[in-house]
Order: C-alpha cells, then sequence, then structure tokens
C-alpha cells in the first residue's frame, strides 16, 4: 500500500497533448490568443464599414459646421472659418428654437400612435388562426418593405386635391366641403397626411416584433393564471405585459430615433409648407443649407440635430434602466 505524499502543483496546468510517438507535450498558448481574438476579427469588416461610411462624413460635417461656406467659396475652392459663428447664429435666432419644439412634439405624437397601433397589432396576430395570420403578416411585410419615397408618392396621389381618392370617399359620403380640399393648404392637415404616413409605414415593425415576442412566453403561465381566476386582462396585466416590456423599451427607443428624422416624408408630401410651418430638424437643416446655400449652417443645425437626439435617446434609455432597478 502506497501513501501519496506530494502535494500537487496549485498553479495552472497547462493542457497536454499527447500522441503515440511520445511523451506529452504542452498545447502552445498561442491557439488561445487566436480563439479569443476570432470574434474580434469578424467584427472588424462591419466596424470599418461602419467608420468609412458614418464616421467619416460625420467629422466632415462637424468640420463644415464652422466654415462660411456659401456658393462663391464652393466655385472658388476656398475654406473659409469663422469659428462657432454658425452655432451662434443659429442658437440665438428663433426659429431654431421654434423648429426643435415642433419636431419634438412630432416625434412623441407618432411614437405614441406607432407603439399603441402595432402593440393591438401585433397582439392580434397572437389571436389569429395560422391563415389569417400568414395573409396579415404578408400584408404587413410589403406595407414595410415599400420605399419610402414610393410610399410618400402613393399618399400624395390619395390626398390630391381634385382626383385624390380620399377627397372622393368623403364627397360620396356626405361631407361634399371635401371635395375639392387641398391637404397641404394648412398646418394641421399636412401634418395629418404625414402622420397617418409614418404610422402605417412603421406600425409592420413593432407588430412584427411585438408578435415575435409574445411566442417567447410559456402557455403554463397562461395556465396558471386562468386557474387563479384571472380574466383576459389581468392574464395580460399579470404574463403578456411583463414580458413583452422589454420589447416594447427596445421598439420605442428605434421609434423615437426613426421618426425624429423623418426627412424624406415630410419633404416631399410639401416640403415642409405651407409659409415652412411643417419643417422638423433635418427639413431645416436641409433648407438652411442647400436651399438657402449656406452650407455652413446648414452643418450646425445638424450637428444640433444630432446632439437634441442624443439627449433624448439618453434621458428614454435613463428611464427605463430606473424602471428596471425598481423592478429588481
Amino acid at each position: 500500500m502506497t501513501v501519496q505524499t506530494e502535494r500537487p502543483p496549485s498553479g495552472p496546468v497547462d493542457v497536454t497533448k499527447r500522441d503515440e510517438s511520445g511523451p506529452a507535450r504542452p498545447r502552445p498558448r498561442a491557439a488561445f490568443r487566436a480563439g479569443a481574438l476570432t470574434p474580434y476579427l469578424l467584427l472588424l469588416p462591419a466596424c470599418a464599414a461602419t467608420v468609412l461610411l458614418l464616421g467619416w462624413p460625420l467629422v466632415k460635417d462637424v468640420l463644415l459646421s464652422f466654415q462660411n461656406l456659401n456658393m462663391a467659396q464652393l466655385i472658388q475652392h476656398v475654406t473659409e472659418w469663422n469659428g462657432v459663428d454658425n452655432y451662434k447664429e443659429v442658437l440665438t435666432g428663433e426659429d431654431f428654437w421654434r423648429v426643435t419644439l415642433r419636431s419634438i412634439l412630432f416625434t412623441a405624437v407618432n411614437v405614441a400612435l406607432i407603439m399603441v397601433a402595432g402593440a393591438l397589432v401585433g397582439l392580434l396576430l397572437a389571436r389569429l388562426g395560422k391563415r389569417m395570420r400568414v395573409l396579415l403578416l404578408v400584408g404587413l411585410v410589403l406595407a414595410w418593405a415599400m420605399p419610402v419615397v414610393a410610399a410618400t408618392t402613393v399618399y400624395q396621389w390619395l390626398f390630391a386635391q381634385r382626383f385624390g381618392v380620399v377627397n372622393w370617399v368623403l364627397d360620396r359620403l356626405g361631407w361634399h366641403s371635401m371635395a375639392d380640399y387641398s391637404w397641404t393648404s394648412s398646418q394641421m392637415s399636412t401634418f395629418f397626411v404625414v402622420t397617418v404616413l409614418i404610422v402605417w409605414m412603421s406600425i409592420p415593425f413593432v407588430a412584427i416584433n411585438l408578435y415575435a415576442a409574445t411566442t417567447t412566453i410559456p402557455s403554463e403561465l397562461y395556465e396558471a393564471a386562468s386557474l387563479d381566476g384571472a380574466g383576459g386582462w389581468k392574464s395580460f396585466t399579470t404574463v403578456t405585459l411583463p414580458f413583452l416590456r422589454p420589447f416594447l423599451y427596445a421598439t420605442t427607443f428605434l421609434e423615437i430615433i426613426w421618426v425624429f428624422k423623418a426627412f424624406v416624408q415630410v419633404f416631399t408630401i410639401n416640403g415642409g409648407g405651407p409659409d415652412r410651418l411643417t419643417e422638423i430638424l433635418p427639413v431645416y437643416a436641409y433648407i438652411e443649407g442647400v436651399g438657402n446655400q449656406h452650407y455652413g449652417m446648414g452643418a450646425a443645425i445638424a450637428v444640433l440635430t444630432i446632439l437634441i437626439l442624443l439627449g433624448l435617446t439618453a434621458y428614454y434609455l435613463r428611464i427605463v434602466l430606473k424602471q428596471e432597478e425598481d423592478e429588481l
């Protein structure tokens, strides 16, 4: 009988590899380093493309915001630096703050409508049968996949003054004063058309995301809730909503960004009119920069727009994280 008197080493043991031809050999640690670097190497092309396509234009925009660049300097290839004069002119003017407030209200109304309607459609998808669900999903995907310019053009036809389908339907229903109504003649009616367009294009994204989230909820939880005597609303608030809350937070965050920068819809419908009353910040930056040929001013407005959007999203994320901490 033998007794082991030596203690095994307490440090890390090298991984060994034994073959038939000889004794065990330590596995080279370079293989471990290569394995650790593999994820970063796979992400490198995407990061490089992001820096090239987004980072460099952003740097150029920031540099342009400190220049006095109009058509004369552009033709003569002259770089005229003017410091923060563009930012002073923008921030001391009333137009910028008026457009900023309008953009925030526009985003809040659209996001609220999108989330409510999209959530209802997503819950409806979970309740429908297989055939009706597939049919509705196809319709949602087609609406979502339509290019923004094409969808905006369709809405221009629908709300056209003389031959628009909306005016024709309203006239047939008894509102004869709407037969020749111009939907882009006032601020509120123009915003109504733009809001309907943006909500219609955004509902599929929210609905499909929430429907996918409902498929992850275990059916046993609904059975347990029914055994406890919970009705439909109680099951929704105690089972469905807690599972959907993270998806609602993430989707709302994405919709805030998407609606806040809805340049194409607003500009294509009426160019920010009438009388520039429907301009939001992206349209305002384009008109001041390209339309008025004051490119440094437009770049400064674009930089301020990015900062405002970052502030809004940071505030929203702070609220979300605080709610999650309270739940824990």
